[in-house]
């Protein structure tokens, strides 16, 4: 169905993300799995949850996954398997989701942030050496909406620096820097299986994967109560384990994931397609980076605006992230203000996610695309009229 037949039809409504559009083109194999777990009765730490782990390290490229309850959890205990903690200091993005600096903060350490590049939304690499102090334990570059943070340079100054790279990988599931994989770049890597990843659990879910065996091994023993064997407790650790039921609908998902995630970059190709030249700032991908497009973000001026009038026309789309981390109240602490990270701050005012999945059509892309461009005409038209209002007559009149 071409556009004009969409636009001439009941008007469509285009969602956000369409996770019952996904569970449809699965639902057997899941309701096998999930029926398998709940027949067995092996709802803590069973089988699939090891299976799981070693089928997700291998699609990391990693050799071993440690399945956590959320995200979050994955990037706090990452943190606490390398011994950071009060009096650490970790440098991360200031444009990223809270969960990446409340996991630096819950292990008592203090997240120092920085701006971003304005290109990719991700780590600006030239602010982290400045921000390195004699406290300084560890670096935590998050790959945002997808997209990798520039691995190497971060690499070499970790190096000289003697510091721990922490990969915020929760976003980029699937996602290469230099060929090699999201996961793969760091001394450990978070992940987070929320609903509406790439890959996504059905409910909170999270990874940490690394190639040390001995973090591997402290981090099977942070999840589950700082024990190695049942009631033989090292130290103090906490109740973060996966749940065997979701390590079973992550093992059906792993295995789509690399056909999910060519599509949901077709489909940002055709929104690169359709949007282009429409005065909107569009995303890119730099040289060496392969994004996964858990998010397709777009800028403008007129980003409020824009999110209303796609709402009329029946498209939900989200903003990523409206109020930065050092602005939130819960950092009031960290003693910043409004200016001192420029980019992130304008991020914020502008950024608009669209509809981003796998299942999208390009129908859908188009109507998209023609509901942003009508309202971009529409404003520049008004603009064009006021513009000549505010000249007056002409010479000649």
């Amino acid at each position: 169905m071409s556009t004009q037949m969409l636009m001439h039809s009941k008007q469509p409504q285009v969602p956000f993300v369409d996770l019952a559009a996904q569970y449809r083109t699965i639902e057997r194999e899941i309701n096998e799995a999930t029926s398998r777990v709940i027949q067995q009765t092996d709802f803590i730490l069973g089988r699939e949850v090891s299976l799981f782990e070693e089928e997700f390290a291998a699609f990391c490229e990693a050799k071993y996954a440690v399945g956590m309850d959320s995200g979050t959890s994955a990037l706090e205990l990452a943190l606490r398997a390398f011994d950071i903690g009060p009096g650490d200091e970790v440098i991360t993005a200031a444009n990223s989701f809270i969960a990446s600096a409340l996991a630096i903060s819950h292990v008592g350490a203090t997240p120092i942030l920085v701006d971003v590049d304005p290109s990719t939304h991700t780590v600006d690499v030239s602010a982290i050496e400045s921000a390195i102090t004699p406290r300084t334990k560890a670096v935590l570059p998050v790959h945002l909406y997808g997209h990798p943070a520039h691995m190497d340079p971060i690499r070499q100054l970790a190096d000289k620096h003697g510091l721990v790279i922490i990969e915020d990988a929760c976003q980029a599931h699937g996602a290469r820097y230099k060929r090699k994989r999201a996961g793969s770049l760091g001394h450990a890597a978070a992940f987070s299986f929320y609903p509406g990843k790439n890959l996504g659990a059905y409910g909170d879910a999270g990874a940490v994967v690394t190639n040390d065996l001995g973090v591997a091994r402290r981090l099977e023993m942070l999840r589950n109560y700082g024990q190695k064997e049942k009631y033989h407790h090292q130290f103090r650790g906490y109740n973060r384990r996966l749940d065997t039921l979701q390590a079973a609908v992550l093992r059906v998902k792993l295995k789509y994931l690399e056909k999910w995630n060519a599509a949901r970059c077709r489909n940002a190709t055709l929104y690169h397609q359709f949007l282009d030249g429409c005065n909107v700032v569009l995303p890119h991908e730099v040289a060496g980076a392969e994004s996964v497009w858990h998010l397709y973000v777009i800028r403008t001026e007129q980003r409020d605006a824009l999110k209303e009038h796609l709402l009329t026309r029946g498209i939900s789309a989200g903003i990523h992230y409206p109020i930065p981390i050092h602005l939130q109240p819960a950092y009031r602490d960290l003693g910043h203000k409004r200016g001192d990270f420029p980019v992130t701050e304008s991020c914020a005012e502008q950024v608009l996610s669209l509809p981003m999945y796998a299942e999208l059509t390009q129908d859908q892309i188009e109507y998209v695309a023609k509901a942003i461009r009508d309202f971009m005409s529409a404003g520049q038209d008004a603009h064009s009229v006021s513009k000549s209002l505010d000249q007056g007559p002409s010479a000649s009149a």
